[in-house]
């Protein structure tokens, strides 16, 4: 079963989930909007099914509802903003915010966020950069959640990285990927939905692979050592770099804060080396040139990065937002929790 509802509805009723969980109203908006953006775009792994692991999370100690976000580091390219474990989306679109106005200064501007917690999509954040015509980055490490290249056990995180450039009468192209075959998230999903996960996807908790998704215990890397090899280098580049090395103190078995993550954000100005309106155009061009080429068998048509996450916004935005049962039942669940009104469209769950 599956319940289909309008996106407005579901992010009022996110935000006031969030809300009386303990965060302040405007901060409630952005979680909420971020949620409910990813299910918009089809990216169902990271919408609001994560609500209730976040709920739960809060009442753990983990996520911070009311953070002291600090600005510790500063320079006219770069900062250190430390998260005190603030929700994701709260933190970094404040971070590529300032990564923006660091970008129109001197070209670039670089941030490291040092204890936040789950981000969401991370492409949100390099298209904030693409909507300002700049290019945008993301990546994020947390503690091991798959198994290195030749290993039976967690070793790494599956680090997600995002890019995204302008375009001109095309949408911005945009690239959002784990490190693993599957996102995290998709696993939680399928639980939800009730149904088994590809082979490939992931090792159960004695190094065996599964379709299993409630008996996973390791993801698997995409391209084997490439995927191994990046998310290693992702982890320097994000937690080693803010001195808060998680996978070496996870694989050490020291106590680490629960729900810590570690994150860069950048924007970088294109207009110093070439003008906008060229690279915009040389961009439609690069996408024109792609989907011209001659298709594989079995192929309607060549993709670029991000065009049917856009056709399927389009979609959810005209059709309604479709929840899985597993999904739309835990929302209920939240709301009796919290004691909230459950809305007319979830009282069937």
């Amino acid at each position: 079963m599956t319940i289909v509802v309008d996106s407005d509805s579901l992010q009022a009723f996110a935000t006031q989930v969030f809300v009386r969980a303990g965060l302040p109203p405007k901060d409630a908006a952005t979680e909420a909007h971020v949620l409910v953006w990813a299910n918009l775009r089809g990216v169902d792994s990271h919408g609001v099914l994560r609500i209730p692991s976040y709920v739960s999370s809060i009442e753990r100690g983990g996520m911070n509802p009311t953070p002291n976000v600090q600005v510790t580091v500063d320079t006219p390219a770069m900062s250190l903003i430390d998260a005190d474990w603030a929700f994701g989306p709260v933190v970094t679109t404040f971070a590529m915010e300032r990564a923006i106005a660091k970008a129109r200064d001197v070209g670039i501007g670089w941030m490291l966020i040092r204890n936040t917690t789950h981000q969401g999509a991370m492409a949100y954040y390099p298209l904030m950069a693409a909507g300002e015509g700049m290019a945008g980055l993301a990546a994020v490490c947390n503690p091991p959640n798959m198994a290195p290249y030749g290993a039976r056990a967690r070793g790494v995180h599956n680090s997600p990285l995002a890019i995204a450039v302008p375009a001109g009468q095309h949408r911005p192209l945009v690239l959002d990927m784990a490190t693993s075959v599957a996102a995290g998230g998709k696993v939680s999903l399928a639980i939800d939905k009730g149904i088994p996960i590809p082979e490939g996807w992931a090792l159960d908790k004695e190094g065996n692979p599964t379709t299993d998704p409630k008996s996973v215990g390791a993801l698997l890397p995409f391209g084997g050592y490439k995927g191994s090899g990046l998310a290693m280098m992702l982890e320097c580049l994000t937690s080693v770099f803010v001195g808060n090395p998680l996978l070496t103190r996870a694989l050490a078995g020291k106590e680490i804060h629960p729900a810590t993550q570690n994150s860069f954000v950048a924007a970088i100005d294109i207009a110093p080396f070439t003008s906008l309106e060229g690279y915009q155009q040389d961009i439609d061009r690069l996408i024109d040139q792609i989907k011209a080429l001659p298709k594989a068998d079995g192929f309607d048509e060549i993709l670029v990065p991000g065009e049917l996450e856009d056709r399927v916004y389009q979609e959810r935005l005209r059709d309604g937002v479709p929840l899985p049962n597993g999904t739309a039942h835990n929302l209920k669940e939240v709301a009796a929790r919290l004691e909230l009104a459950v809305p007319d469209w979830l009282q069937t769950a």
